[in-house]
């Protein structure tokens, strides 16, 4: 007798695969009027925030300030969206006039799918955009904007070998401090090569002995022995250690040339 084999093909997943992409058609389709009305809802309710933003950076423009680049592309955005959710409502409104039996069959399904299926990707990126309502900050001082340009001429000043002194100069008030304590800021939170950020305030009213203790707090620790050296011997100290070091000494409130 001859032998007899079997072979078993399994069509699980083929059919599987062709029930969950029927299923997700007929979704689109069946659900296209009520996420039209969902659409139209959220859309309106991101118009609502549009209009508070605005509002927000028309008053701090009226007040000498610059919106923020952040805020003007969420603007942007929400206002390409809402031209291309007003055609969307428009030629769903008018699919859905179209339908026949007076059930979830349009007369041109795959007009009604892809329709269907555009309406709940915008849906998302309104949520998306609503998520991202930039309400705390929308604008900030042109001296704020200012003193940022000037915070990354210097950052990247310092990276160049042939610089060894950055002055940074001009009336009171002007800022030079709050441009100093940002520059000390940046090396707390960024890697650098350097070894030491040393912080030291001058005044007009100098005192050698107070900066060299400054220094030295950053280098060392302040000490019994320390506290009973001569300023020159203080100078040596701090100029064994730093010579052979990678470091930043920043100087506020200087009045006059320093030796």
């Amino acid at each position: 007798m001859g032998n007899i084999g079997s072979i078993s093909i399994s069509v699980d997943h083929p059919i599987s695969s062709c029930w969950y992409r029927t299923t997700e058609h007929a979704n689109y389709l069946c659900k296209l009027p009520e996420n039209l009305v969902a659409l139209g809802t959220a859309c309106e309710r991101l118009r609502e925030f549009r209009n508070d933003v605005k509002r927000k950076v028309d008053i701090a423009e009226r007040e000498q300030m610059q919106r923020l680049d952040q805020v003007q592309g969420w603007l942007s955005r929400v206002e390409n969206l809402e031209t291309q959710v007003s055609q969307l409502i428009e030629d769903g409104t008018e699919e859905i006039e179209k339908k026949c039996l007076g059930g979830c069959c349009p007369r041109r399904c795959s007009t009604g799918y892809k329709l269907g299926k555009r309406v709940a990707r915008k849906l998302k990126e309104v949520d998306t955009l609503m998520s991202q309502v930039p309400l705390d900050l929308v604008a900030e001082s042109e001296a704020t904007v200012g003193m940022n340009s000037r915070l990354g001429m210097v950052w990247s000043s310092l990276d160049e070998e042939q610089v060894g002194i950055i002055g940074l100069y001009g009336l009171g008030g002007v800022g030079k401090t709050t441009l100093l304590t940002q520059i000390n800021n940046a090396f707390t939170k960024t890697t650098h090569d350097f070894d030491f950020v040393i912080w030291a305030t001058v005044s007009k009213n100098v005192n050698l002995e107070n900066i060299q203790d400054d220094i030295w707090k950053e280098i060392g620790f302040c000490h019994d022995k320390w506290k009973n050296k001569s300023r020159n011997e203080k100078a040596t100290s701090i100029w064994r250690v730093l010579s052979e070091k990678r470091f930043v000494l920043l100087l506020d409130d200087v009045w006059e040339r320093l030796d």
